[in-house]
C-alpha cells in the first residue's frame, strides 16, 4: 500500500494469453468484477503488461496529468489507422496547438445553433416510424447520430445514400480497429481475409468523401456556419498557420467518430432503459408535455428538463460509449506503491469505475435520482467520467449533452417505444459500448406537426 492505494493481482491469468480471452469473451462482467482486488491492477496481454486504474482518485490523477501521463496505448496507436493525429489520439505535444485552434467550432453561440440541426434530423427520423410497427432503434439512432453529425460537420446536404454510406464504413473501421487491440499481432492485419478486406475498402472511401467535401470547401472560401468551415478558418495564435488538409481530415474523422457511434449507443441504451424503467418513463412524459407540450424543444427548455438529462446521464454511467482509455507513460512513475516503466499502458475504463459500489451503491441499479444535486454532490472526484477528465476531456461534451437531452425530449414527446418481446438486450463492446440491433414498437402519443 502507498498514499492510501493498493495494488493487487488481477485474477484468471492463462499461460502466454494472460487475461486476453477473459477481456474477449466477457470484458464487462470482467472488468466490473476487479476493484475488488485493488486500486491498480496489471493485466496481461501476451507479453504485454498493462496497468489498470480501480479507483476514482488515481483515475483523477493519471487523466489529469498528461506531462507523466500521455495520450497513447494500444487503443489509440490502432485508432491512429482511422483519425490520423487529430484532436482525440495525437499526443500532448500537438494536442495544446489543435485544442486551441479547434475550440471556436464549439463555441456556445454554434451550439446553440447546432439545436435547429438536431430538431430537422429527429423529425425526419420519426417520420420514418409506423405506430405499432417493430422497428430497429438501434439502427435509427446510428442513422439520427449519423445525420446530425455529417449536418454539423457539413451544411452541404449529404444525400441520404451518402450519409448512409459513411455510417456504415464508420460501423466496419471501428469493428476491425476493436478486432486488432484484442488480437495485437501486427501480421494478422495484413493478411488478405474478407473482414481486412472490408477495413481497408471502407477506410479509403470515408477518406475520399472527407477529402472531396473539403476540397469543394477550400474552393468556394465561403464560412457556411458549421464546423468544418470552423475548423477552415481556424488560425494558430502564435504562428498564424492554419491546419493542413490531412489535419483538417483527420479532425472530420475523429468528429465523426466521437459523434457518430459515442451519440448513437447513448441513445439507443437510453430508450432501452426507458423502456424497462415504465415508472421513471412516466416522470420524462409528464415533463416533455409539461414543457413542450407538443413543440419543438430548444436550447431555452434545457433548464427545465431536469428529468431527461438525469435520466441521460445516468444512462452514460452505466453504459459509457467510451468504456475504455489508455495512456502511456512518459517517465518512470509510481502509482499504489507500483513502479511503472516508461512506455507502459495505464487503462482508465468508465464501465470500471461507473460500477464501483464504493461510489455507486447498487451500480446495477438504474436510478436517474442520483443525479439529483443532493446526491450527485457525494460522487467521488474521478468517479463519473464519460467524457473523461482534464484538457483532454472530450471537447464536444457540451454539444453532445444538448444534442442527446433534445434529441429525447422531442422523440418522448411524441412517441412511447415498448420492447419487443422475446427480445434479449446484450451490451457490443467494441471502440464504442453499443447496444446491437434493438427492436421496439413505436406507439404515438401525439401526431407529429406536418
Amino acid at each position: 500500500m502507498a498514499d492510501g492505494f493498493t495494488a493487487g493481482t488481477a485474477p484468471g491469468r492463462l499461460p502466454l494469453l494472460g487475461h486476453g480471452l477473459q477481456l474477449q469473451r466477457r470484458p464487462l462482467t470482467f472488468l466490473a468484477s476487479l476493484p475488488a482486488h485493488g486500486d491498480l491492477l496489471p493485466l496481461r496481454f501476451g507479453p504485454v503488461t498493462v496497468y489498470l486504474v480501480c479507483h476514482p482518485e488515481l483515475a483523477w490523477q493519471v487523466l489529469t496529468d498528461t506531462r507523466t501521463f500521455d495520450k497513447g496505448g494500444l487503443a489509440f496507436d490502432k485508432a491512429r489507422v482511422f483519425v490520423g493525429n487529430g484532436l482525440i489520439a495525437c499526443g500532448r505535444a500537438d494536442h495544446r496547438r489543435q485544442r486551441r485552434m479547434i475550440q471556436p467550432a464549439f463555441h456556445p453561440e454554434r451550439v446553440h445553433a447546432y439545436a435547429a440541426v438536431v430538431a430537422e434530423q429527429t423529425r425526419r427520423i420519426m417520420g420514418e416510424w409506423k405506430p405499432g410497427q417493430v422497428t430497429d432503434i438501434g439502427a435509427h439512432m446510428h442513422h439520427l447520430a449519423a445525420r446530425i453529425t455529417a449536418s454539423h460537420l457539413f451544411t452541404t446536404d449529404l444525400p441520404t445514400p451518402v450519409l448512409d454510406e459513411v455510417a456504415q464504413h464508420v460501423n466496419t473501421v471501428l469493428d476491425g480497429l476493436y478486432r486488432q487491440v484484442l488480437m495485437p499481432v501486427r501480421a494478422l492485419e495484413r493478411i488478405p481475409t474478407p473482414a481486412n478486406r472490408a477495413f481497408r475498402h471502407a477506410l479509403g472511401r470515408l477518406r475520399q468523401v472527407i477529402d472531396q467535401i473539403v476540397a469543394d470547401y477550400r474552393q468556394t472560401r465561403e464560412d457556411r456556419g458549421d464546423l468544418l468551415s470552423a475548423l477552415l478558418a481556424a488560425k494558430d495564435e502564435e504562428s498564424g498557420a492554419g491546419l493542413s488538409d490531412e489535419e483538417i481530415r483527420d479532425q472530420v474523422m475523429t468528429v465523426m467518430v466521437a459523434g457518430t457511434e459515442t451519440s448513437a449507443s447513448a441513445l439507443a441504451w437510453t430508450f432501452h432503459y426507458l423502456a424497462a424503467h415504465p415508472h421513471t418513463q412516466q416522470q420524462l412524459h409528464t415533463e416533455v408535455d409539461t414543457v413542450l407540450c407538443g413543440r419543438t424543444p430548444t436550447v431555452a427548455d434545457l433548464p427545465t428538463l431536469d428529468v431527461t438529462g438525469r435520466v441521460f446521464t445516468e444512462v452514460l454511467r452505466l453504459r459509457p460509449p467510451g468504456w475504455m482509455t489508455t495512456r502511456v507513460t512518459t517517465t518512470p512513475t509510481r502509482l499504489a506503491g507500483l513502479t511503472i516503466p516508461r512506455g507502459a499502458t495505464v487503462v482508465v475504463s468508465p464501465y470500471v469505475l461507473h460500477h464501483d459500489p464504493s461510489s455507486f451503491p447498487d451500480p446495477e441499479r438504474f436510478d436517474p435520482d442520483r443525479w439529483l444535486p443532493h446526491n450527485a454532490q457525494h460522487v467521488p472526484r474521478g468517479a463519473m467520467i464519460p467524457f473523461g477528465a482534464g484538457t483532454r476531456k472530450c471537447i464536444g461534451d457540451t454539444l453532445a449533452m444538448t444534442e442527446a437531452v433534445l434529441a429525447i425530449a422531442h422523440i418522448t414527446s411524441h412517441w412511447q417505444l415498448s420492447p419487443h418481446p422475446g427480445h434479449q438486450v446484450k451490451a457490443a463492446p467494441r471502440m464504442t459500448l453499443g447496444v446491437g440491433p434493438l427492436p421496439m414498437r413505436p406507439t404515438p402519443r401525439r401526431p407529429l406537426a406536418p
